[in-house]
């Protein structure tokens, strides 16, 4: 339990951020007349600004959180799943990064509509962003609700999380509609600041309490956790059994693929200035990144050595407030300036990751109804003029707002974690096909294109749903359920070559009944291949 002073000054330090934050928001909105500065914020961030703006996006409360949690509760699980975040990045940097950036302009739909135009392509790619993005975003003010109660110490009950996650789904709205995606960024870099200094003061401290010795913390952490040797071997998350190790397996390639992929990290992309800037910006990015998820191998360690497995779980079973309880430990005294101060710290860095994480998520979503749907899909033609798109994107972050708003107030009781694994199957199994092949592949066509969107996603979504991650087991959403077909959590196995083999089958398919459409669409592939590949400017 925290003391009244403590209380104080999280509130005061919380108050601080959200008026910082809306200030510099209102101060670099976007012009209203014009897309690209709305879109890509003029161009007119440098590598370095662009890149913590990646790492900031990419790096989200459950990043934070949970993998801060499963290394403490699990130790070599949690350590494989942040090698395979950075993984993640690293791929994106060296096969996605400098041809996306020449490909696209504002949305994901702006790359895959490239070589084949049409309202189908732009419809698709639409519901897919919202199939990536909502989940996250409803698992992000789910989170906030019972993150922000344990924070302020406020009595855990229904009216308070909902006011919590009102609170944090409402300015998300705010950002995402007034600052664009300029003003999005100066929020992800200061949240990436605060993040890294934070983390690198809690992990001196963690360090500093074994006197700096990696070996003595492992095994204090092997006795905190209670699972002893176990704690530095693969199994105690998801089993040893043959199954669950091929489930590790799926969970790990599915992470990798599918992170960097989800819609509102490609976004960040296109707001480099040029191919050397995407170059330079995924360079800052990766390193950031790979330090952050170092900085949380240390945290989550230390989370177990002087925490313990008992308290983690009995303040939440998945762990997810262990780096919370962990700055108490570290600050000494309950109550004592060092506990106020670094408690402060830790809170105020979790406060403004989630609401920079969901504020990124809701400007993609918006982006793509705007862009996609509304401008491209709807209008049969007709252009519509840039202050129109833009009012239609600030109305469309209101409504993808208020729908994850009131989606996460009903599930706020739920175990909503399986949500994140959905949202990054649907990025590996849907996103990552379609932009490898209508980046690399000359006879990728329309209904190639259309199988592998609404094929991958739909595959990750009922595979999911028959997973014993939703039923059949104590920890799954539904326990007193069994309705489970696939004896694994993460489906990524099975749901991401079946999204490259839609692909491949849809594009056979359509050189054979319409041999014409698929010569056009090579041939506007051969015209823009030298371009893409090569990253001439």
């Amino acid at each position: 339990m925290n003391d009244s002073g403590t209380q104080a000054t999280v509130l005061v330090l919380f108050t601080t951020l959200v008026t910082v934050t809306l200030m510099m928001c209102v101060m670099t909105g976007p012009d209203r007349e014009d897309l690209t500065n709305f879109y890509t914020g003029y161009l007119s961030l440098t590598p370095l600004k662009n890149g913590l703006a990646i790492a900031g996006d990419y790096i989200s409360a459950a990043t934070v959180l949970s993998t801060t949690g499963i290394i403490a509760l699990a130790g070599y699980d949690g350590y494989v799943l942040a090698v395979s975040t950075a993984l993640s990045l690293v791929l994106l940097m060296f096969l996605l990064a400098e041809p996306l950036r020449n490909a696209g302009r504002f949305t994901m739909g702006d790359v895959l509509a490239r070589n084949m135009p049409g309202r189908s392509v732009r419809i698709a790619a639409c519901v897919v962003t919202l199939s990536a993005t909502l989940p996250f975003l409803v698992v992000q003010l789910s989170g906030a609700g019972s993150l922000l109660t344990f924070i302020l110490d406020i009595p855990h009950v229904a009216g308070a999380r909902t006011a919590c996650i009102v609170i944090v789904g409402s300015l998300m709205i705010i950002y995402a509609a007034i600052g664009g995606m300029r003003g999005t960024a100066l929020i992800q870099m200061i949240k990436i600041l605060l993040l890294l200094g934070t983390s690198v003061v809690v992990a001196a401290f963690v360090l500093n309490r074994f006197d700096w010795n990696p070996s003595d913390v492992l095994r204090a952490a092997q006795h905190g956790s209670g699972a002893g040797p176990a704690y530095l071997q693969q199994g105690l998350q998801l089993g040893t059994s043959t199954v669950d190790r091929l489930d590790f397996v799926g969970l790990q390639v599915t992470v990798v693929l599918g992170v960097a992929c989800l819609p509102h990290i490609t976004m960040r992309l296109y707001s480099a200035q040029d191919v050397p800037a995407v170059r330079r910006s995924m360079s800052w990015a990766v390193g950031t990144v790979t330090t952050f998820c170092l900085l949380v191998i240390v945290m989550g360690t230390g989370a177990a050595a002087l925490v313990g497995s008992g308290a983690i779980t009995a303040a939440d079973p998945h762990g997810r407030t262990s780096l919370l309880m962990l700055s108490q430990a570290l600050g000494g005294a309950p109550g004592s300036a060092g506990t106020t101060i670094l408690y402060s710290a830790v809170a105020g860095m979790v406060f403004i990751t989630l609401l920079s994480s969901v504020a990124g998520m809701t400007l993609a979503a918006a982006s793509s109804l705007a862009h996609d749907l509304f401008a491209h899909a709807t209008r049969r033609g007709q252009a519509s003029s840039p202050r129109t798109e833009m009012t239609v994107a600030a109305w469309t972050s209101v409504a993808v707002g208020t729908v994850a708003i009131v989606l996460a107030t009903l599930v706020q009781h739920w175990d909503v974690g399986v949500l994140t694994t959905l949202a990054i199957c649907i990025g590996a199994s849907a996103v990552a096909p379609a932009l490898t092949y209508s980046l690399f592949w000359r006879g990728f066509t329309r209904t190639g294109l259309l199988a592998t969107l609404y094929g991958g996603a739909a595959c990750a979504l009922l595979s999911m749903i028959f997973s014993k991650a939703v039923s059949g087991t104590p920890s799954a959403v539904f326990p007193d359920a069994d309705f489970h077909l696939f004896p694994v959590q993460s489906t990524g196995l099975v749901s991401i070559p079946f999204g490259y083999l839609a692909g491949w089958l849809g594009s056979r398919l359509d050189h054979r009944r319409r041999p014409a459409d698929s010569r056009g669409n090579r041939r506007l592939y051969e015209e823009s291949e030298a371009r893409l590949l090569a990253a001439a400017e």
